[in-house]
């Protein structure tokens, strides 16, 4: 580590869990991210701003102005913008150090499985239920560790999925796959500072997996109420005859 980077990243090496080793790990690290709105928007920023060493965002979306109440990536400026590319400007100017490989498509688990070989851990920071099913089934087949939350209205929730391990539950036996429509934010709302919360946590998690350090929420479902200002963690298992990983782990 050079003198600019032992002073960027100053605060985190003065921490016992990750010191000067555990931001050598940082840096060497590639993050898949999934959404570059209201979770990925904080998601993302306090990965880059850790000082990862590659960040791959997907997002098929353009910026709206009714994205800038919560997305904190994009500006009024860049409204009519693609998403990845908005918010890749933002990161640069956050921490150039950081590439940055934005990727204007929809994830599915076909392009998205070819990557997973060169990815340390995924954050799924989308808005709905199919994409979520394909990234549990992509991560789930190559082994790498995922970490989903969802928020909508006052509430938001997280989990982790290590998938390093054998006895790891996946998405599919806390939230069997379901057909039906998604509830929107266009539709319902969605309290902006909620967003920047559990997006905050997902970087948070992510970061723990990729140093080693803490406990993270694995095998935990994390609900939190905005209005109550309280936690609700929820112990789950892995599921013996959930259609998405049973079989595969019985092959």
């Amino acid at each position: 580590m050079d003198d600019q980077s032992l002073l960027r990243y100053s605060r985190h090496l003065l921490l016992n869990e990750i010191g000067v080793e555990g931001q050598k790990r940082i840096a060497r690290s590639r993050v898949l991210q999934i959404g570059a709105g209201g979770l990925g928007s904080p998601a993302a920023m306090y990965l880059v701003g850790a000082g990862i060493g590659r960040l791959v965002l997907f997002d098929d979306d353009r910026v709206d102005l009714t994205n800038l109440q919560r997305q904190i990536l994009h500006t009024t400026s860049r409204i009519g913008q693609s998403k990845v590319h908005s918010a890749a400007i933002t990161l640069q100017a956050l921490n150039p150090e950081v590439p940055i490989d934005a990727r204007a498509e929809r994830v599915t688990e076909q392009n998205l499985a070819p990557l997973l070989d060169h990815i340390d851990v995924v954050l799924d920071c989308s808005d709905n239920r199919a994409t979520r099913y394909a990234v549990n089934r992509a991560c789930l087949s190559a082994g790498v560790p995922l970490v989903s939350a969802s928020a909508s209205v006052f509430s938001g929730q997280l989990a982790v999925f290590d998938f390093r391990h054998a006895d790891t539950p996946c998405y599919a036996c806390l939230f069997p796959e379901a057909t039906g429509q998604d509830d929107s934010c266009a539709t319902t709302g969605i309290f902006a500072p909620l967003a920047g919360a559990i997006g905050a946590l997902q970087a948070g998690e992510a970061i723990k997996l990729l140093c080693g350090f803490g406990e993270p929420a694995s095998g935990r479902l994390l609900s939190f109420d905005g209005l109550e200002m309280q936690f609700h963690p929820l112990r789950f298992r892995r599921d013996p005859d959930c259609a998405v990983c049973a079989s595969r782990r019985r092959a």
